[in-house]
């Protein structure tokens, strides 16, 4: 049985540990704050963006839309799997993993390879699917530059005719408890649903085509 110093040893590690969980815990916060805010200023400027791109691509003649969105038959899909590098962050990966095996059953007969972006999706998705790649670097630097490299890859794949269409599994931010799956066309571009395409009134610049293609 412990002596009395002993105890009071342990009483004192026990409130030292609590003192530097609490300062983690600060800081966590904080951290959160500031990534929290950045995802819901960025959202309404991705969506709008996404909506102006299907927009202009609906209101343009014929094929002159380019190849991101050209309606293939499907034969060969590429999933992009975004999950975190590191675990304990409870069904965060897991649920994008489900997610990517959902998808696949969709396409039963046709070649469906993942681009895993995030170690853990990477690690898991190995084992019942083809990887063709898993970047897990772009995390320690996380840039608009660095992640347009990702895009340009993606979207390089399809006009080169390696996929007919390409989806993106990802963790759709609603709180910092809750986080909603999300599977989502990222090319060909979808075709608007239940609106209407920009009107020629408006004036361009540079050209509605090359907004599309570039």
């Amino acid at each position: 049985m412990a002596n009395l110093k002993e105890i009071r040893n342990r009483i004192a590690s026990v409130s030292s540990t609590m003192q530097i969980t609490s300062a983690m815990k600060m800081v966590s916060a904080a951290k959160l704050k500031k990534a929290q805010d950045a995802i819901t200023a960025m959202r309404p400027y991705a969506e709008k963006l996404t909506e102006l791109l299907q927009n202009l691509s609906a209101s343009l003649e014929g094929n002159t839309g380019g190849a991101f969105t050209e309606q293939r038959e499907v034969n060969k899909v590429l999933i992009v799997a975004i999950t975190s590098n590191r675990g304990l962050c409870g069904a965060f990966n897991s649920n994008v993993i489900k997610g990517v095996r959902v998808l696949s059953d969709e396409y039963v007969g046709k070649q469906v390879d993942v681009f895993a972006v995030g170690k853990k999706g990477g690690d898991v998705l190995k084992k019942t699917h083809s990887i063709i790649e898993n970047n897990n670097a772009v995390f320690d630097d996380l840039t608009f530059d660095n992640v347009s490299e990702i895009a340009q890859i993606l979207m390089d794949k399809f006009v080169a005719g390696d996929y007919d269409k390409i989806h993106i599994v990802y963790n759709h931010f609603k709180n910092a408890a809750t986080q909603i799956i999300k599977t989502e066309q990222f090319l060909p571009l979808a075709p608007i649903v239940g609106g209407e395409a920009i009107s020629s009134d408006y004036i361009f610049e540079p050209s509605k085509e090359e907004i599309v293609l570039e």
